[in-house]
């Protein structure tokens, strides 16, 4: 059965209101929130960026049923493995049950935070893969010590554990990321439909639940929808690997400089008919995606939220 979700966007609002819209997802019936594990925003105009285990510590505190995933992080660079398996375990702990952790190979925007240089593709794939190995040893709870090709690990073991290990699911756009997420994860995160992803995860043998988020701007004005889309949030037309190799705000500002407002327009849906989010949703499940979470461009709970109640569930 499909589970429906809404994103907390960490670079669009402050930590206090992420708590409050996942508050509102929760009462609105959602399935689960999927929260964004940023350092920087893409853009200046989004405006916030918080540190995303703080406010999930917050969120297990403020909600009482709703499932919350990490959509998702890069544990290979800005924190060790080890901080992760640690982070993620106290979560997991507090969430009893309701916690996902969505990993990835991460962008330069945020991960070159450290200093570190920033890998390619292929190399990054294969840290990303070591520290999934690395975390999974510290969730048993023994001691471990490690000394593999990208990490070492000395005597760190892990004393509050959750009663079952919570599910890593890995972020895949292409081919080699597929199949690493079919052979090291619990499951598959990706965007849109993309069947093709999907398709190969499963062939490499992933049986996991696949997770995908649906960015749009809804708004009964249908013109404002559109230029608060353009404002906030151009960077999702932007090509290629520009998205993981950008390396600052800046650079992502004079990228989307060449971004036209019809291009948003219509690379996403924008305005207050419910038809083309059903048509996305449907596109997405008919994909193999069980887990389709919604990012509103904006605040969910101004309107939105009321509206994927009365107008766009219904539908489903």
């Amino acid at each position: 059965m499909t589970k429906y979700g809404l994103t907390l966007s960490s670079e669009e609002h402050s930590p206090s209101a992420l708590v409050d819209i996942a508050v509102a997802a929760e009462d609105a019936g959602f399935d689960f929130v999927s929260i964004s594990d940023h350092f920087h925003p893409w853009i200046g105009e989004q405006g916030h960026s918080g540190f995303v285990w703080a406010v999930v510590g917050a969120l297990s505190s403020a909600t009482s049923t709703i499932e919350v995933g990490i959509g998702v992080s890069c544990p290979i660079m800005r924190m060790h493995p080890v901080i992760n398996a640690h982070a993620t375990a106290t979560c997991a702990t507090l969430l009893e049950g309701r916690f996902t952790w969505g990993v990835g190979t991460g962008e330069a925007l945020n991960e070159h935070v450290t200093g570190e240089r920033w890998p390619p593709a292929d190399l990054r794939l294969e840290m990303l893969d070591e520290a999934i190995g690395v975390v999974r040893k510290l969730w048993t709870g023994e001691s471990v010590t490690h000394r593999g090709k990208h990490f070492t690990v000395e005597d760190a073991r892990i004393f509050d554990l959750p009663q079952e290990p919570p599910p890593i699911v890995v972020s895949a756009f292409g081919e080699d990321a597929a199949r690493l997420a079919a052979e090291a994860g619990d499951g598959l995160w990706t965007t849109g439909p993309r069947k093709d992803i999907i398709d190969i995860y499963r062939a490499e043998g992933g049986d996991g639940p696949v997770w995908s988020q649906l960015s749009l701007c809804w708004d009964r004005d249908r013109e404002k929808a559109i230029d608060r889309a353009y404002r906030v949030w151009p960077q999702t037309a932007l090509p290629g690997q520009l998205s993981q190799d950008l390396r600052t705000v800046f650079h992502f500002e004079q990228a989307v400089g060449s971004v036209k407002r019809d291009e948003i327009a219509e690379s996403l849906p924008c305005g207050p008919e419910p038809g083309p989010i059903v048509d996305s949703i449907e596109q997405a499940v008919d994909a193999g995606v069980d887990h389709v979470y919604l990012h509103q461009i904006g605040d969910p709970t101004e309107g939105f939220i009321d509206f994927w109640l009365d107008e766009v569930r219904p539908k489903l």
